[in-house]
């Protein structure tokens, strides 16, 4: 939970120190009451009423929700008050704010509300700022960086301290604000001709993180139709591809892509000159990259390792790329082998939708009933790709398959599709016809 900074809670315009001083009073009493309903109760106000001050709007695009927050905010308060030192304190209470609206403490959130107050000031000037990139608003932000031609390299007070070219990529920062606007090129452009630095480093996912990282592994740029037109502009203004870190959590670019689901990033910057081996090259279907990794024997070639053929098999499952996955399973890939990612091929096959990739491991006897780290059978997996997968996928043919080769149908599967809101009308009879062929009953 917290201090995850994409977590931290908006804040109202005009935000009072003194406000927050009586919020931090009334969690007090709460956690005095003895009880953790006490505890949740003020969450539930304190969030409801931030969001609504805040006239913030909540859209199905946003990766933000009141509940989420909620439950965060509630575990987060029960934890850091009903333990140790800080038990029912206020300066426990006031931590646990400040905490919940990404600020490592209370003093910094207390000098940050101060300077809110000075609308002249870098800190407010910021704020607006960054409200204008993630609203479309060009002139405002021109306006702001005329009046103050620091502000492109001015760095949020949050613990993130992201710069405004970080906000671009919709990407590690306030989950409220990861928002694409179409004319988000453009935007990124006037911040870089305008001063802004295009190598930045931001303090999110374990550090040192640019723009070109985040917008790669975001969807929001992608489901806005300029992720490729951004990561372009960013290289052509120099950002390095293989910054170490650059995407987070100790990955190189491509991988970093693959594994936040981004497979057209990861295409587009390895055309573009980001390095592959053998896992990253089978993870972007790079057969030529791939089968020049091995002798006419069929060893590896080093520096390519056998973890990075498990790997690269499993990514070529996840994506589709049957002709890699193909040559892998004939070069040693295990299709038992989830390999540390929690599921098998077979499940990430299907989890896709890819029905040759499915029919090839079935064909090996690959498991069916085998469980993931989700606790999902091969048929849930496909279930979840039918669910969250683009609506470009045709998922029916997968399910059939699978059933047909005796995978169980576990819990109500006609109800749950009937119930699902991003397939068709069309699709969702299709999938009640195959599963009621193979049993299921309401």
């Amino acid at each position: 939970m917290f201090p995850n900074p994409q977590d931290a809670l908006p804040q109202p315009p005009n935000p009072s120190v003194e406000q927050y001083r009586k919020l931090a009073k009334d969690l007090v009493k709460a956690c005095g009451a003895g009880t953790c309903d006490g505890i949740r109760n003020w969450t539930t106000t304190f969030v409801q009423q931030l969001v609504q001050l805040s006239g913030l709007e909540i859209t199905p695009n946003v990766p933000a929700r009141v509940s989420r927050w909620i439950d965060q905010v509630t575990e987060f308060a029960t934890r850091t008050l009903c333990q140790g030192e800080r038990r029912c304190a206020l300066t426990g209470a006031q931590f646990v704010i400040a905490r919940s609206l990404g600020f490592t403490n209370w003093p910094r959130l207390v000098k940050h509300l101060e300077e809110m107050k000075q609308r002249a000031s870098p800190v407010s000037e910021f704020e607006a700022a960054a409200d204008a990139i993630v609203n479309g608003d060009l002139k405002t932000l021109k306006d702001l960086v005329a009046g103050n031609p620091d502000l492109v390299r001015q760095r949020s007070t949050r613990e993130h301290r992201s710069t405004l070219l970080h906000y671009t990529s919709a990407n590690g920062v306030e989950s409220y604000r990861q928002k694409t606007p179409r004319n988000i090129v453009e935007i990124a452009r006037f911040l870089l001709e305008s001063g802004a630095e295009v190598d930045a480093e931001a303090d999110v996912y374990r550090g040192k993180c640019t723009a070109l990282g985040l917008a790669a592994t975001s969807v929001h740029p992608e489901l806005a139709g300029v992720q490729e037109a951004l990561l372009q502009l960013l290289l052509d203004c120099g950002a390095q591809i293989e910054k170490p870190n650059l995407a987070g959590n100790a990955q190189g670019t491509v991988i970093a892509c693959l594994a936040n689901g981004r497979q057209r990033a990861a295409i587009f910057l390895a055309s573009k000159g980001a390095s592959l081996n053998l896992e990253s090259a089978a993870g972007v279907g790079r057969l030529d990259i791939v089968s020049r990794l091995f002798r006419t024997d069929g060893t590896l070639i080093p520096p390519a390792t056998k973890r990075e053929l498990q790997a690269g098999f499993l990514w070529a499952c996840m994506y589709g790329h049957v002709d890699v996955a193909t040559f892998l399973l004939e070069h040693g890939a295990d299709f038992r082998d989830p390999a540390g990612t929690g599921a098998t091929g077979l499940h990430w096959a299907a989890g896709g939708g890819h029905l040759g990739i499915v029919k090839r491991l079935l064909g090996l006897g690959s498991p069916l009933e085998e469980l993931n780290q989700w606790g999902g059978t091969v048929l849930g997996h496909a279930g979840y790709g039918f669910e969250h997968e683009a609506s470009g996928v045709d998922f029916i043919p997968t399910f059939e398959a699978l059933l047909a080769a005796g995978a169980k149908i576990r819990g109500s599967w006609l109800e749950w599709i009937g119930k699902l809101r991003n397939r068709s009308d069309a699709e969702k009879a299709r999938a009640v016809e195959i599963f009621r062929r193979f049993g299921a009953t309401t």
